[in-house]
């Protein structure tokens, strides 16, 4: 799926910028610093009027691969943009990469990047989507039941080898409530070398229904491909190895 946006010269541009940054990084260009796990995403289907998205309207469970991840990274707990990678596996087709941001969880905020300590708590899709003509966001809320991810990687990992750490997913309009449609679990935690094979595109891999909206979403595009291309990976890179949790 390839979002409208500047001409391709431009794309070009961006993207070896891009693939330039990430070679002088030797990884990674955005959220250098992660854990990832093996998962489950369990989708209960939508509360009230459907999103037109199958996926999300209809139950089923999908095995998956989540990577939590700190943006700049700041050291330790300090606070920063906190991320949530989930490659969701479908029995055909693509994946569906959803990539959220800590955010604020009110109509105001939800579109915002916004730095914390702890890795419990909203995370939204600061990139807006489309459904025909209805703008549609996307979210992981905190879990009240679940266990606390605390305010490092090292917390997260722990927390996932005593327990099976959980957030909601949930969906939204521009102003609208969050709606839950599922539920995202964190199991075992994954190898170094898986860590590094997860390559994730949250513009072309996406379900049939739902696509990316906006310049943002252009510019998120050629940035994510410009680093892939620096990794040598591709949009399906990794995640194959996540079993159910």
């Amino acid at each position: 799926m390839t979002v409208t946006g500047p001409p391709s010269r431009a794309a070009a541009v961006v993207e070896r910028a891009s693939a330039a940054l990430g070679r002088l990084r030797r990884g990674r260009l955005l959220h250098p610093s992660g854990r990832s796990f093996a998962g489950e995403v369990l989708i209960w289907g939508t509360p009230g009027p459907p999103t037109g998205v199958d996926l999300l309207d209809d139950p089923g469970r999908y095995r998956a691969a989540v990577r939590l991840s700190k943006g700049t990274p700041t050291p330790g707990g300090w606070p920063d943009v906190l991320g949530l990678a989930l490659r969701l596996h479908r029995d055909s087709g693509r994946p569906f990469d959803l990539l959220v941001s800590s955010s604020g969880a009110a109509p105001v905020l939800r579109n915002l990047p916004l730095p914390r300590r702890a890795f419990t708590g909203t995370y939204s899709t600061i990139v807006g989507y489309r459904v025909a003509r209805r703008r549609l966001w996307l979210a992981a809320l905190p879990d009240p039941d679940s266990v606390d991810l605390g305010r490092s990687l090292s917390t997260v990992a722990a927390a996932t080898r005593t327990d099976t750490p959980r957030l909601v997913l949930a969906v939204a309009s521009a102003v609208g409530p969050w709606r839950p449609v599922g539920q995202v679990s964190i199991g075992t935690q994954l190898s170094a070398e898986e860590d590094a094979a997860l390559a994730f595109d949250p513009v072309g891999n996406l379900p049939p229904g739902l696509r990316a909206a906006g310049p943002l979403a252009w510019l998120r595009e050629q940035t994510y491909r410009g680093s892939r291309r620096a990794r040598g990976a591709t949009a399906q890179s990794g995640g194959s190895t996540a079993t159910t949790v």
